[in-house]
């Protein structure tokens, strides 16, 4: 299934922005994708068959414990061994490791914490070999996704996510998202919460939270404790490893952590996805229910919405900007490196610092969006064009804070050097987003592309195939270049099969297509063989 979000430029009378959710979706995997202002900031791509996705819960062994990196390995099926560090165990990890002993071994049958008995807090500064050992059972979750050479990183630490709040096993503490500023609204919700709190169980309350009544946060906490007494029961006499918790609709966890009131349309252009959605608002929010809307799918809900042209111009290494500014991106295998370049501006004396304070603020606002885009993480280093005076220096590095306000990902921004250098930590658990946005020349031989002679050949000789097994109506795919080139003159190719064949083919371009694709449908917007 593959879910695009979007977020469109429509501004009306009174200034407020309309934002969108658009979702396509494929038999393999789900993309979304977010877009601000008619501008895509957010792409992400989940394979329905990756099989280590993040907040998955795994009952797996330890393989190899190494004192000197104060971690362990845990075979969690991965062609490589996930990673376990001793300050991933949790303060409460040898309470939930007797738990898990006795589940497995059957002694325990309920998988409610009311009769938990706490064992001692692990030590803060102790030692790995003193608390997992060799081919031990344990329970962990992924925190980061297999990336490059690496396995998964894990932790021990469990906590399942809802729409409302996270319910943490094995604690008895209760947090309030930092974003919530409001104090008597954050001593509301945690006396809400302190309420109706499971025992055994600490929650985290997020930021959706504000505003919502008891009764929200209780079914909220409800439907975790269920999902949490499932998991256990997989847990007796389970394999190692066996993944005992996943997300059972991708649909609607990235619908739990995507959406909130400020969207005005959702479209979708699948049936089954489109009912499901509508099913998920009803539950949490029965008043956005109506904007849930149905797209024919015989027309890309891509193409439509700009979607596949941004994809193809955002993501190469030389990123276009207003005023002739540009950014070149460099990948490298410690870093990320960004240079800020102003491009044919003016250079008069008088003017040097004011053109560089205008290019590093609009540079600043396209980088936070590439960051997102691309989910770059690790360390960033961007080398903005220098300024002499402090309070541009200062204006830069407060814009550049506010411009990555809305980034969900955990990052840390250092003020700009004497040298220009702004430096940036972005934590990253997924694979980054890495779209190839080049094409090599057909022929192979470096030369200029000639006319496409070969593939309109080949095109010719499949469309007589199809009308000669009786296709009536055909609707014919292709990259840009090509059904321009079909289309466009007099007598134009288009025009001279309509001649011969006495049937009139519609041409539709698409962005997403290399030169050389292109797809046959019927009437149906089913693919042609």
């Amino acid at each position: 299934m593959l879910l695009i979000v979007s977020t469109c430029k429509v501004i009306n009378i009174t200034g407020i922005m309309d934002k969108e959710i658009i979702i396509r979706s494929s038999a393999t995997k789900i993309d979304y994708a977010l877009t601000k202002n008619g501008r895509l900031v957010e792409l992400h791509k989940d394979e329905e068959e990756n099989k280590f996705a993040v907040s998955d819960i795994f009952i797996a062994k330890s393989r190899k414990v190494l004192s000197g990196l104060n971690a362990t390995f845990v075979d969690v099926g991965y062609e490589k061994d996930g990673f376990l560090h001793y300050h991933d165990l949790g303060v409460k990890y040898l309470t939930q490791l007797k738990f898990t002993k006795q589940v497995l071994s059957g002694r325990r049958k309920n998988f409610t914490l009311k009769d938990i008995k706490f064992e001692k807090d692990l030590e803060k500064h102790g030692a790995i070999e003193n608390a997992i050992t060799p081919t031990q059972p344990i329970l962990v979750q992924v925190v980061k996704e297999p990336i490059s050479t690496k396995g998964p990183r894990l932790s021990a630490e469990l906590s399942l996510p809802g729409r409302y709040v996270v319910l943490v096993p094995f604690s008895d503490r209760i947090s309030i998202s930092q974003k919530i500023e409001d104090k008597e609204e954050k001593s509301r919700l945690k006396r809400l919460v302190k309420s109706i709190k499971p025992e055994g169980f600490g929650v985290i309350v997020r930021t959706v939270a504000k505003g919502k009544l008891v009764a929200d946060l209780d079914q909220d906490l409800q439907n975790l404790v269920a999902k949490w007494e499932t998991m256990c029961s997989k847990i007796h006499k389970a394999q190692f490893p066996t993944k005992v918790m996943t997300e059972v609709s991708r649909t609607n966890s990235l619908m739990r952590d995507v959406f909130n009131d400020t969207y005005t349309s959702i479209v979708v252009d699948d049936q089954e996805v489109f009912e499901e959605i509508k099913n998920y608002l009803k539950t949490i929010a029965p008043h956005k229910e109506s904007i849930v809307k149905y797209h024919n799918p015989r027309t890309s809900v891509f193409e439509k919405f700009g979607i596949e042209r941004q994809i193809k111009t955002s993501f190469g290494r030389t990123v276009s900007m207003s005023k002739g500014a540009y950014l070149v991106i460099e990948h490298t295998e410690a870093m990320h490196v960004i240079d800020v370049n102003s491009g044919n501006r003016s250079n008069k004396a008088d003017s040097q610092e004011d053109t560089a304070l205008e290019t590093n603020m609009i540079s600043a606002t396209e980088i936070a969006r590439q960051l997102r885009l691309r989910d770059m993480g690790g360390i960033i280093v961007v080398d903005f064009i220098d300024m002499r005076k402090a309070e541009n220096r200062k204006k830069l590095y407060e814009h550049m804070r506010d411009e990555m306000s809305e980034d969900r990902a955990k990052h840390k921004i250092l003020p700009p050097s004497k040298f220009g250098l702004i430096q940036i930590t972005r934590q990253r658990v997924r694979q980054e987003v890495n779209i190839k946005t080049r094409e090599e020349n057909p022929d192979g031989n470096g030369k200029e592309i000639q006319a496409p002679i070969l593939v309109i050949q080949e095109i010719t000789e499949t469309l007589e195939r199809h009308l000669k097994a009786g296709v009536k109506k055909i609707t014919l795919n292709a990259h840009p270049f090509i059904a321009a080139f079909i289309t466009k003159g007099y007598p134009s190719i288009r025009s001279k099969w309509f001649m011969n064949h006495k049937k009139w083919v519609k041409v539709v371009p698409r962005d997403a297509y290399t030169y050389l694709e292109y797809k046959f449908k019927d009437k149906d917007g089913k693919e042609l063989k």
